[in-house]
């Protein structure tokens, strides 16, 4: 099996991995200060508690936004797993796709293994959404080749931002507004719900219009992260959902490069 690790700027997902088919997860706070053997003692317990054990992980692959933490993950790999980790965009995982912007060296890793996946399990050009540390949106064409994107800051960010810079907000929690039939909030605690919840929801809509107007043909809207649940229930502008994606880019580049079956 494969253990397949998504490093981002918040959390790093480990997930183990047979085919392509995700057989457990789990989630840690991102920190490159943690060494390997704290990463080792973390993961031989939740291994145990699912029925598995180190000796089931034939590979490890990594996809990181965070450099500092790479090499702690290396040795993790070489060190309990008994095997080099093999890091996305690095021989021989390289990308396959053609990322057709100005500065293709400096694309994260995460937008690039999402267009992977995305390509892999939809038709199509495609806007991928991904609800992460950043809000991002990247079109892909309908040959796989990655076009570019958007940046936004993060709901939580955002949500962040706020509080910190104005003394009398108190940290609320992100979530759907109760009335959905009304943006006018009768006191603080709505307010801010309403203008986090529905001005991020209306960012996401107009960005997403403007993203299909240029490009010009039937897009389809692919949508990824924590959050992208929370948004679907109000707006039609998702066509699907995929949880996983940069875990299943993973599997999917090990799979290509002949790393498992």
């Amino acid at each position: 099996m494969l253990l397949a690790v998504d490093a981002g700027n918040t959390n790093i997902v480990f997930a183990l991995v047979d085919g392509r088919e995700i057989k457990t997860r789990w989630r840690i706070a991102t920190d490159p200060r943690r060494t390997a053997d704290e990463y080792a003692v973390w993961l031989s317990q939740l291994l145990a508690l699912e029925g598995y054990q180190r000796s089931d992980v034939d590979a490890v692959v990594v996809s990181t936004v965070v450099p500092r933490a790479l090499h702690n993950l290396q040795v993790l790999s070489s060190k309990y797993f008994g095997s080099d980790a093999l890091v996305a965009g690095r021989a021989p995982l390289e990308w396959g796709v053609a990322l057709d912007v100005d500065e293709p060296q400096n694309l994260g890793a995460d937008r690039a293994v999402n267009t992977i996946a995305a390509h892999a399990l939809h038709a199509g050009d495609l806007i991928v959404i991904d609800f992460g540390t950043a809000t991002t949106l990247d079109v892909s064409d309908f040959n796989g080749a990655y076009k570019g994107g958007i940046i936004a800051p993060g709901i939580n960010l955002s949500l962040d931002a706020l509080v910190n810079a104005a003394a009398k907000l108190p940290r609320i929690a992100i979530e759907a507004p109760k009335n959905n039939l009304s943006v006018i909030g009768r006191n603080t605690v709505d307010q801010m719900n309403i203008g986090i919840y529905w001005g991020y929801l209306a960012m996401i809509e107009g960005l997403v219009a403007r993203m299909k107007a240029e490009i010009g043909r039937p897009a389809k809207v692919i949508a990824t992260g924590g959050l992208a649940t929370l948004f679907e229930q109000h707006t039609g502008v998702f066509d699907a959902i995929e949880p996983d994606l940069a875990i299943q880019g993973l599997a999917i580049m090990a799979e290509r490069a002949h790393i498992i079956a």
